[in-house]
């Protein structure tokens, strides 16, 4: 545990690292999927691909501040919108995919050479789960406590990061409910004859019930770094996935440089990785940076937190609890946690961040603030994205979302 309530540790509260993903879709000035090629070199630093050979990936530099990893993912998100507007092109700004025409319509990445692995892989997903899930885009948060505060309170880094991490399988739905952002998707998603609107009743289709998950539930080890690696190895070793990238789990632990798990071994824990953010096209595609604040806050809250001991059961009650918390009505949606107390997310929700609130009461005002600013979400629905997206967006998802993705690049060229 890490309290940072305590009177050494709290000039250093919020000492910490940010590294932020976002995938997004490139369309056609029509609005439907890219066929082109990626336009950017392969050994771009910054901007790859995902799955889709028009998804396109930022990975920002490591920031110490929320704020300044959000400004580098706006100026990478503004240099790609220019490079693919020269092919009048736009970038969707939706974690949903736009009108889709079959599975031929998603191309996978394309690979050669010494990195052709990667093209049998996405065939592989292909085949697995089908093409459509993989348009899904989100963004995925990296956080590492600095190595200052670190130091200071004399906590294992590797102890630290499984406690936190199981603190979030745990309690990390709150993240799902308060930044869904993706209620509409286009009905050929289902049907691919079919076009028009679609509310399949979820505030986030991605991290609900329809999203990417895997066709088992993981269950977790968090008692040492070798244990978790080897939990991860032996769904491989049973052939449940192909690789450990496969495990779409919405909590990671990973090493610093390449992610595998020998080097987490080896070297240790490095930072941890939440991956259930969608898309706010509130935000142009991109993320508010309040929301990443939230999330350093709430991981600095699971630091503190009593060590949760999870069993398979609480294992996979958690999964429900996230996907719960991508129901567009939490009311209705309920959390049930390890101690079998069950209550609707928004109820469970409120405690949460009541719990926050007072944790950290006598910190700055901007903390405050930015627990003020997520609790609203609750308190007033039509303060949540999804809301907001729904009421802007349904009825002309297709047409209005090509508009506004069209908007975004005029205003970038104008700059």
């Amino acid at each position: 545990m890490l309290d940072v309530r305590e009177s050494r540790l709290r000039p250093l509260a919020f000492d910490g690292n940010f590294g932020l993903e976002r995938e997004a879709l490139r369309v056609t000035e029509e609005g439907r999927m890219s066929h082109a090629p990626h336009p950017f070199p392969a050994d771009h630093p910054r901007i790859v691909r995902d799955f889709c050979e028009n998804q396109t990936e930022i990975n920002t530099r490591v920031w110490p501040t929320a704020d300044e990893a959000v400004a580098e993912l706006k100026s990478l998100n503004a240099d790609i919108l220019r490079a693919i507007a020269k092919n009048r092109e736009y970038l969707w700004p939706f974690s949903n995919p736009p009108p889709l025409r079959g599975e031929d319509d998603v191309v996978p990445a394309k690979f050669v050479g010494k990195l052709s692995g990667k093209a049998t892989y996405r065939d592989y997903l292909s085949s697995k789960y089908g093409r459509y899930l993989m348009t899904y885009c989100g963004i995925h948060v990296n956080y590492s406590f600095g190595d200052r505060l670190l130091v200071a309170s004399g906590a294992d880094r590797n102890a630290l990061y499984l406690h936190v991490s199981a603190g979030s399988v745990l309690w990390g739905w709150v993240v799902v409910a308060l930044t869904a952002a993706s209620p509409v998707l286009d009905a050929s998603f289902f049907h691919s004859a079919e076009e028009g609107d679609a509310f399949p009743g979820f505030a986030s289709v991605r991290c609900g019930d329809l999203g990417y998950w895997n066709h088992f539930s993981p269950v977790n080890d968090f008692s040492g770094v070798e244990a978790y690696a080897d939990a991860i190895r032996g769904y491989v070793r049973r052939g449940l996935i192909a690789a450990p990238s496969e495990l779409y789990y919405p909590v990671r632990l990973k090493p610093r440089g390449a992610n595998r798990l020998e080097t987490l071994v080896a070297e240790g824990i490095d930072h941890i990785e939440l991956r259930c953010v969608d898309l706010n096209p509130l935000e142009g595609g991109l993320v508010d940076a309040r929301d990443i604040k939230f999330i350093q806050l709430f991981l600095v809250w699971c630091a503190a937190r009593p060590q949760a001991r999870l069993t398979e059961r609480d294992q996979a009650q958690a999964v429900r609890n996230f996907k719960n918390a991508a129901r567009y009505d939490l009311d209705l949606a309920r959390i049930t946690l390890p101690d079998g107390t069950s209550a609707s997310v928004r109820e469970t929700g409120l405690r949460l961040l009541d719990s926050l609130r007072r944790f950290f009461e006598d910190f700055p005002e901007e903390v405050q603030d930015v627990i003020a600013f997520e609790r609203g979400k609750l308190e007033h629905p039509e303060r949540r994205y999804a809301e907001e997206v729904r009421s802007r967006f349904a009825g002309t998802f297709a047409e209005r979302g090509l508009e506004f993705a069209r908007k975004q690049t005029e205003e970038v060229e104008n700059v």
